[in-house]
């Protein structure tokens, strides 16, 4: 419970950065293992398979809305319904590390590697 909590004060933080306009806060996780259960596991749960309660947060585990590889890419740097953003706390090599790491990880077994170059191309100019 401490995990979630640090991970929510974490969140907290960089968000109310972003909302104060000091600019961006950068996470420094590099790999994809580390990103997930440093930033994501707290509402996707350390074996991914998502939670209800306050809120509904689904499972990553054996999700066939991972096999196209610039899906989750979208959903990581932009947010979904209440999933927020973190396109510009994360970088593009992190973003694919994550992404990479979900979709081959938790009974997820796609192969097809999601690369930096694929983020650059997704992230708004």
């Amino acid at each position: 419970m401490a995990a979630v909590a640090l991970l929510v004060l974490a969140l907290f933080d960089a968000h109310t950065a972003l909302a104060q306009d000091r600019g961006p806060q950068r996470f420094s996780y590099v790999s994809g293992a580390d990103l997930y259960h440093n930033i994501c596991q707290g509402c996707h749960m350390p074996d991914a398979k998502g939670a209800a309660g306050a809120g509904a947060y689904p499972a990553l585990a054996a999700n066939r809305h991972l096999q196209a590889p610039l899906y989750p890419v979208g959903v990581v740097m932009s947010g979904r319904r209440a999933m927020p953003s973190f396109g510009e706390m994360l970088t593009d090599e992190q973003i694919a590390a994550v992404v990479n790491f979900v979709r081959t990880s938790f009974g997820n077994k796609y192969k097809d590697k999601v690369t930096p170059e694929m983020v650059t191309v997704l992230r708004p100019r």
